[in-house]
Parts: C-alpha cells; structure tokens; sequence
C-alpha cells in the first residue's frame, strides 16, 4: 500500500480566489520569477503603443509559448496575436469614444478586472518570493520519503573522494562502460567493492540523505549522476524495485508548485481576514462558513501492524 502524495489540506478560499483570477488570465504553472517585459513598440494604434512585451505576455496567457521564451515578429503566430491585440485596441478606443466607461455599470465591471488584475500581480509576487526551487526541493524530498515508506529496492553504487573522481566514471558509463566493470578499480567502498557495489535490498527511508530522493528519480536499470553524502561522493545503480517507483522531481514539480502557491495565498488571505474590517451589506458583521480542510496524508500501515 503506498500514500497518496501532495493530500495536503489548502484553505478553500484560496482555490476559490484562482479560480476567480483565472477568469480574466489564464491559469499557468507557477514559476519563481516575475517576467520582465520588453518595452519595444510593436505597433502605435491611433498613436497609442502595443508593447512587445504585450504580445509576448499574451502569449505566454494563451499557453502558445512558455514564459521567458523567445518570441518576435518571425514566429508564425506573432502576427496573429498582434493583429488580435490592435483589435483589441480598436475596441477599447471605441469604447472610449462613445464614453462607455462613464456609465455606472462599466465602470463597476472596470474596477472588477482592476481587482483581478491586482490580485494576479499579488498571487505573482507571492510566486517570486516562496515557491523557488529550494522549497520545491524541500517538499519533494518530504513526498518522496512518505511513498517509498515500505518499499525495499536493490541498489549498488560507486563511491569515491571526489566529485570530479565521480564526474569521469559517470562519463564513461554514459559513454557505454558498464557500471560493474568501474566498480572494483574505483570504489573505495571495501564492503561492496568485491561484489559489484551491491547494497542489498534497502527501505529507501533508512539511508542518509539524499539517498531516498536519488533513487526515487533513477528508475530500475539506470545509473544516477553523481550526488555527495558524508561518505564521499557516489553513483547509484537502482537494480530492482519491489513497488511501482514515485513519481520524479519534475513530474511532481507542477503539483508541488500548486500547492505551495494555494499554501501561500491560503495564509495571506487568512491574515487579511483576520486584520479586515467586513460587514455584510445589512450592517452586520460578516461571518464565514466553516471550510473543510483536506486531510493531512498519513502514512501506511507497516507488515507489523496488519
């Protein structure tokens, strides 16, 4: 039996709140960074600018390119989303012109997407600044040992002093040398040393780190890049697993990403409801429903325990 991963509770408010700010922007993968965007004049639309940096974010919004990617007046569908942007443009002046956003209902609808908007830079912000790769790390590192708690797997490694010792054996076995022709010359490892580097079978959980996370991104039959315990400096060989192997860094990395953004805006929106001052439009003081929380994962039962 393993434990599901990334069952962790997140306030419901803050799944409410994206679902509202993707309304106006679609939703993407977080990132740890805010986008720079390019103040180049694509277009002048009755004298007013379209930025390239306009035509890059929007296409970043469309999921037509990934954030940071290059992308400029050679691309196929640059010229489409242009061509939709000074569309856009036109209307917006249109609507200008016949004073539409003078009228009471436009106005509130205006300050709406305002209100969007701002929340988006916010939930932006609050990206930047806590989900980087070192809390992603972190929380894959947690995942990780939780579903491999009752896994046994056949591991052998190479180890060494250094890593620039570790980093030209990991080329020859890239280069087609097998791991076990590298071992008895290199490893200093004398228990192994003699019987190919063989470690057993191991409960991934009972090694120093980061054992548990290498082998939970090396699948069966493949070797590791070198990686540095207390020990010295090492190359893994997964041998046989008897579990189905988590999933890697990256393919858990968009789900950790999510999660730690709702965690995020889930404790900022609890502190501004804590500080805010809100009625209800009859003068009353607003209360909340109550909102479940997701369990917490717990961890499965042990052979001891059944």
């Amino acid at each position: 039996m393993r434990a599901s991963p990334l069952i962790l509770p997140v306030h419901l408010a803050a799944l409410a709140l994206l679902g509202l700010l993707a309304g106006c922007e679609k939703a993407e993968t977080p990132v740890a960074e805010i986008p720079v965007l390019d103040q180049t004049v694509a277009a002048f639309v009755n004298g007013e600018p379209i930025f390239e940096g306009d035509v890059e974010l929007e296409a970043v919004a469309r999921g037509l390119i990934a954030a940071g990617q290059e992308f400029d007046s050679g691309d196929e569908e640059y010229r489409i989303v242009l061509d939709q942007l000074i569309d856009q443009k036109l209307m917006a002046q249109e609507a200008l012109r016949r004073e539409l956003d003078r009228d009471p209902s436009g106005q509130r609808r205006l300050e709406m997407a305002r209100e969007r908007i701002l929340g988006n830079l916010l939930v932006e912000s609050l990206v930047a600044q806590q989900v980087t790769e070192e809390a992603i790390d972190k929380m894959y590192g947690e995942q990780v040992r939780l579903q491999q708690i009752n896994d046994k797997v056949s591991v052998a490694h190479i180890l060494v002093d250094t890593e620039e010792e570790a980093s030209a054996l990991f080329k020859q076995i890239e280069g087609g040398e097998t791991f076990e022709s590298l071992v008895f010359n290199h490893s200093k490892d004398t228990r192994t040393r003699m019987e190919n580097g063989d470690l057993g079978l191991v409960a991934p959980n009972d090694l120093p780190e980061p054992f548990p996370v290498v082998i939970a991104n090396t699948p069966v039959g493949e070797v590791s890049p070198p990686f540095q315990t207390g020990d010295g400096w090492h190359i893994l060989k997964v041998k046989d697993r008897r579990t189905e192997p988590p999933k890697t860094r990256e393919e858990m990395r968009p789900e950790i990403a999510t999660f730690l953004t709702l965690n995020e805006v889930s404790r900022v929106l609890r502190r501004l409801r804590t500080e805010a001052a809100i009625e209800q439009g009859s003068g009353q003081v607003y209360v909340p429903q109550a909102e479940p929380a997701a369990p917490i994962p717990q961890a499965p039962p042990s052979e001891d325990d059944l």
